[in-house]
């Protein structure tokens, strides 16, 4: 087994400290995504225990989203920090029985924050990308490729906020909101378009203020922005009817969450 050697073990759960020494190895990239991971009977050769201790350790790992064991093959290591940020998030959401308005709150924080790195640190290359992006998403009729296309627009304001944990907190929220905007607008042309299309102007405006290096104008945009989108959205004949029964849709989220963000899928089921 080409890996350090194995930790003293202590006294106490011999598989949890085999989870933490093998997790500690998958982050770090000692064991890197899509790598085999080494046959029971190595690793119980390794780390000098028997084959069940391996096996509940793997079973932990494989919950964990770390390892991917397929029948007929060898488990492998799949170490997406997307996945696992997705469903942390999706975890503590539904644990804390968060509403919509929680969520929504934070990735207009967080949109807000990226647009002021973006004034500091994009280039001019990447404002131009970023307006490409606003071209495009105005150019999309249906509900699929319009969503996917603003969708788009977002994750590149946070990417050209060059803070990799912000820009993956932001694509992670992005994709949650647009998921359930979507079902909410019931998936109509219609629907939908009430709620983004008149959008365009004000995302443009967006653009105009991070190419001019207007750090409070486009900080203000985005809070406008995020306002009028969930005011739209709130108007929609579908939220009206969930929130006689559920006000702050903290269980239509749940429920949506459960359905969408899973291992190996994810938010949205992209």
């Amino acid at each position: 087994m080409a890996t350090p050697q194995p930790p003293k073990l202590y006294r106490g759960r011999v598989a949890d400290q085999i989870v933490d020494d093998l997790r500690n190895q998958i982050l770090s990239g000692a064991l890197p995504d899509g790598a085999r991971l080494p046959s029971e009977r190595e690793l119980a050769a390794h780390y000098d225990v028997s084959a069940p201790t391996i096996r509940e350790a793997v079973r932990v790992l494989t919950a964990m989203g770390l390892l991917n064991t397929r029948n007929g093959s060898r488990t492998t290591v799949t170490a997406d920090g997307y996945t696992l940020l997705a469903m942390s998030i999706a975890s503590v959401v539904q644990f804390g029985k968060m509403t919509a308005a929680d969520v929504l709150g934070v990735l207009r924080a967080l949109n807000a924050y990226a647009v002021e790195q973006a004034v500091e640190r994009a280039s001019d290359d990447e404002i131009a990308e970023l307006r490409k992006a606003a071209e495009e998403a105005a150019e999309r009729p249906d509900v699929g490729s319009s969503a996917e296309a603003l969708k788009r627009f977002f994750v590149t304001l946070s990417e050209i906020s060059h803070n990799p944990l912000l820009a993956a907190l932001c694509r992670v929220i992005t994709e949650i909101q647009f998921g359930i905007a979507v079902e909410l607008t019931g998936g109509s042309s219609q629907g939908w378009l009430r709620v983004a299309g008149p959008m365009h102007t004000m995302r443009m405006d967006i653009v105009d203020a991070v190419a001019r290096r207007d750090t409070g104008t486009a900080v203000q945009l985005v809070h406008d922005y995020h306002r009028k989108v969930i005011a739209r959205l709130q108007s929609a004949p579908r939220v009206k009817e969930i929130r006689e029964t559920d006000p702050g849709l903290a269980a239509f989220l749940s429920s949506w969450l459960r359905s969408n963000v899973r291992l190996g899928q994810q938010p949205g089921g992209s």
